[in-house]
């Protein structure tokens, strides 16, 4: 593993220690979760199933999926597994793993569906990892993936935008701690909070708003927003794919009947094991 993997993980675990989705009203975080599971099949999940949440960070969503089934391992390679393990003390049918994706101690083709959502564009070999839990797959079984995308669907003024963000993402991500914090923090009131503020009003008055930047967080709390500051500033590694690349990396790790949410989050996609 590179050392920039190791400071990303680290960077993770500073940020689910301090952002352990406590203080966010649980109704919030099953509307996140029902956006990011639009597409899953849970037909196809049952109290017999069992799965994997690679990435799990504080366990937020591994909170909705674990009642669903038999069994869900929850795998997080930073401090923040101790976060996971707290706020996810009431569910007895959950295993945690303190290890990366690729040094898992999980059998091979035992697992009847996986997620990884939003972990693989902070990997520095992404397709290593996205093998690593295409082979835990039993044959046939689902895998839900949220991947950054490089904004191919947005027009030059938001892609502009964003490389802008992008120079202050790799020079803070690089700062102490606490300053990053504090300074992600800022960005998220400064700029977050006021922007959801007048989204909301906008889109009130019926004002088409759906290309706008930070346009998701219209509806979304000012802890959501801090921790996804945090998330997007704060981090070392972060690769971004088109559809068309997350697609062919999908197919070369072993997946087929892959299926796409066109709507945000982009690039949402679920494929299943050949």
């Amino acid at each position: 593993m590179k050392n920039s993997d190791y400071k990303t993980i680290e960077s993770f675990g500073d940020e689910w220690n301090r952002f352990d989705q406590k203080k966010v009203d649980n109704l919030e975080l099953k509307k996140i979760f029902n956006s990011y599971f639009e597409i899953f099949p849970w037909s196809k999940i049952n109290k017999n199933s069992v799965g994997f949440d690679a990435g799990c960070g504080s366990g937020r969503w591994a909170k909705f999926v674990a009642p669903r089934v038999k069994e869900l391992n929850c795998i997080e390679p930073s401090k923040a597994i101790k976060t996971a393990k707290k706020n996810l003390s009431g569910l007895k049918n959950i295993k945690f793993h303190n290890s990366t994706i690729q040094n898992l101690k999980i059998k091979s083709d035992s697992q009847d569906f996986g997620y990884v959502l939003g972990v693989l564009h902070h990997i520095s070999d992404t397709e290593s990892a996205l093998k690593s839990c295409v082979k835990l797959l039993k044959k046939g079984a689902p895998l839900l993936i949220y991947v950054y995308y490089n904004f191919e669907n947005r027009p030059l003024w938001f892609i502009f935008l964003w490389q802008i963000s992008n120079i202050f993402r790799k020079l803070i991500c690089r700062l102490p701690t606490k300053i990053k914090f504090l300074i992600c923090d800022i960005i998220a009131v400064l700029f977050y909070y006021p922007l959801s503020k007048i989204y909301f009003f906008l889109e009130k008055n019926n004002f088409l708003i759906k290309n706008l930047p930070l346009v998701s967080y219209r509806n979304k709390s000012l802890y959501t927003m801090r921790t996804d500051s945090r998330d997007r500033f704060g981090t070392p590694i972060e690769k971004r794919f088109s559809k068309k690349q997350i697609k062919n990396l999908m197919k070369k790790c072993g997946l087929e009947k892959i299926k796409f949410k066109n709507e945000d989050p982009y690039w949402l996609s679920i494929g299943y094991r050949e």
